[in-house]
């Protein structure tokens, strides 16, 4: 060891001083100089101290002594390297620097000057790490596999319990506002496929909405913001409409029908139902070749035509005009899917429900949604609007036959309409029946639809006893309405018929409170129009004052945005959207820029003062005067180049 060379007496100081005090102890204490660097430059300049290694190991070794608090702190001579000598070399100063091997190709070299040695660390060997997929614990429950999405209330902030495997029929659709139909074994929203596309985060619609004061907070003569723009729900809707109108499949297997592309899966299960139509029904929204717009595709699967005649009945559905029905486009028969089916094309109603999904959401084991009853002034509204179909479609000569609440959308707030009603008209041509009795048939269909909402059961459609669940309605409905639910499911006596005029003449006070509503409605919507109706306008001043503001350079000059009428033009800018109160902070006033922006929009004769930030120059003007300034600017800057 090298721990032994300074065992011999000669070279072990005395206890009582850390340091040699002599020239007789200098010559056996090895020089630090040959210890640091090798060798030591003035070894022939006088250096009293040792300069030869070797001769420390040639002194005795005497017996150790117990080291105390004066003992002079060890410093190794030098490290002896195996099979060498352990004198460090003179050129061991100007050694170069160590520096590792590179890692180029990803493994080690090894080092042929040894026999064994520690592998090296190489990131590039190690493998990234790749996230699972995961899966929402909770499932959409089932439906009759024919209506339209299934939504719920989407709350960004909570987040279902993940799991380690993802079924790879299961898709993801980031447009269903309920999201747990990725998880269990239940039907995705979208058919199976070979690859799984990995889930996105839903826009947060929340965002948009701006934070401020609320309304009841402000004084009368006060004017809001949020009074000058579209309120953040509407504009919440219309985007999630406009979000479901584009909506795409990625790595659809579904195929293209005639003049219809891009479909895309509407039906929440792929549980078959063929209890209302006799044939499985699926409902897909797809996109016309001919005009670019979506349509709704019903496929009746494993339907053969017969009759040619069948399919062309469909052409008197499209006299048919009526708010409260579906508009039926066109009918035909396919074979894209691998089997012969039959396609119905109709109007396309964005994030609709059926009055299935809507009223009956959570139905228990017995058929009873368990909720509290539907409020009768909407049942009112829905007779209303069903009777207002039904003498639509009465009047064109035909029969609805179909009023299933799994076939009524709800299409907006309190809006339904009729859906699929043309469908019995062609798988039942061949059973021929009058059209008089088609029509008395659609009043107990109508009945049964109203009652089942009433009593929140959805047996009500099917079962003959049906004075049982009438009876339930005196219990919370008044005896009006419990009369006009009979009045519709009793069969009218031969030979008197029933007509939907009678009908609307016993409920006409129902009417005009309906109509009514109707109104309120739609003043709302133009009052929310109003607000946007300028938007348009002051966006393009907007545009034309900000091109000609702080312009860098035109035709060659660079001062063109500072001179003339370009220089007045800057000061209105600041009149509107730079003032500054006493204290010198921004005023940031929404009616004072919109009232400004409309007055020079209509060249309003009012007069203003315009001041320079140097407060040297004053400019009193009129909003008309900037106006023809404004458009002098934009018409010369609309000119061609000079050449």
């Amino acid at each position: 060891m090298a721990t032994a060379r300074f065992n011999s007496p000669e070279l072990r100081k005395p206890a009582s001083s850390p340091r040699p005090k002599g020239r007789e102890n200098a010559k056996d204490t090895l020089c630090r100089n040959v210890l640091i660097y090798g060798h030591c430059r003035y070894e022939d300049q006088g250096c009293a101290f040792n300069h030869d290694p070797n001769k420390t190991h040639s002194m005795p070794i005497e017996s150790k002594k117990t080291l105390n608090v004066d003992s002079p702190s060890f410093t190794p001579a030098s490290l002896p390297v195996p099979g060498k000598s352990s004198t460090i070399s003179s050129q061991a100063a100007s050694a170069a620097p160590f520096q590792p091997r590179g890692l180029t190709s990803g493994t080690v070299t090894p080092n042929p000057s040894s026999e064994s040695q520690p592998p090296v660390f190489n990131p590039a060997l190690i493998r990234e790490f790749t996230p699972q997929t995961y899966e929402p614990a909770e499932t959409i429950g089932p439906s009759d596999g024919s209506g339209s999405d299934h939504h719920v209330a989407y709350d960004p902030f909570q987040m279902s319990a993940v799991t380690q495997a993802v079924p790879t029929a299961t898709q993801y659709n980031p447009y269903l506002e309920d999201n747990s139909s990725l998880g269990g074994n239940t039907a995705g929203f979208y058919p199976a496929s070979t690859s799984f596309v990995p889930p996105t985060q839903p826009l947060q619609y929340h965002l948009y909405a701006p934070i401020g004061p609320h309304r009841e907070d402000l004084l009368a003569y006060q004017k809001h913001a949020h009074d000058f723009f579209m309120p953040e729900a509407l504009r919440e809707e219309l985007h999630k409409k406009a979000e479901a109108t584009f909506q795409v499949m990625p790595n659809s297997q579904l195929p293209t029908l005639d003049s219809y592309h891009t479909l895309v899966a509407l039906d929440t299960s792929h549980r078959k139902s063929a209890t209302v139509f006799g044939y499985p029904s699926w409902v897909y929204k797809a996109t016309s070749i001919k005009n670019g717009s979506m349509y709704t595709l019903r496929r009746l699967e494993g339907y053969r035509l017969t009759n040619e005649r069948a399919i062309r009945s469909v052409k008197d559905w499209k006299r048919v005009n009526s708010g409260s029905v579906v508009s039926v486009v066109d009918a035909f028969t396919s074979r894209a899917f691998g089997d012969s089916s039959l396609i119905f094309v109709t109007n396309y109603h964005p994030l609709s429900k059926t009055l299935v999904e809507h009223h009956f959401a959570n139905i228990s084991k017995f058929g009873n949604r368990g909720v509290q009853s539907v409020p009768e002034p909407v049942l009112w509204s829905y007779i209303v609007q069903i009777a207002s179909a039904i003498k639509a479609v009465h009047a064109a000569n035909l029969a609805v036959r179909c009023m299933d609440p799994s076939k009524v959308i709800l299409t907006d707030k309190g809006r339904i309409r009729l859906n699929a009603c043309s469908v019995l008209d062609v798988v039942q041509f061949d059973a021929q029946r009058p059209l008089s009795e088609l029509q008395q048939e659609d009043f107990i269909h109508f009945g049964k639809l109203i009652l089942s909402i009433a009593t929140n059961n959805l047996s009500v459609m099917t079962s003959h006893t049906l004075m049982v669940f009438v009876d339930q309605l005196s219990r919370t409905y008044t005896p009006e309405f419990r009369d006009t639910v009979i009045w519709l499911l009793t069969p009218a006596q031969t030979p008197d018929t029933r007509t939907i005029s009678n009908f609307l003449s016993g409920i006409a006070t129902h009417v005009v409170d309906s109509f009514d509503s109707s109104l309120h409605g739609n003043d709302t919507l133009y009052s929310e129009i109003n607000r946007e109706v300028e938007n348009g306008r002051l966006a393009r001043l907007l545009m034309k004052l900000g091109t000609i503001n702080e312009r860098p350079e035109f035709d060659g000059d660079t001062m063109w945005s500072e001179q003339g009428e370009r220089y007045v033009i800057k000061m209105f800018r600041d009149y509107v959207f730079h003032q500054v109160n006493s204290e010198g902070k921004p005023v940031v006033d929404m009616g004072h820029m919109v009232s400004c922006l409309n007055k020079l929009d209509a060249g309003s004769m009012e007069r203003i003062t315009l001041t320079s930030r140097d407060e040297q120059n004053v400019f009193v003007v009129t909003y008309n005067d900037m106006k023809k300034q404004v458009n002098a600017a934009w018409a010369e800057l609309q000119k061609p180049a000079r050449r």
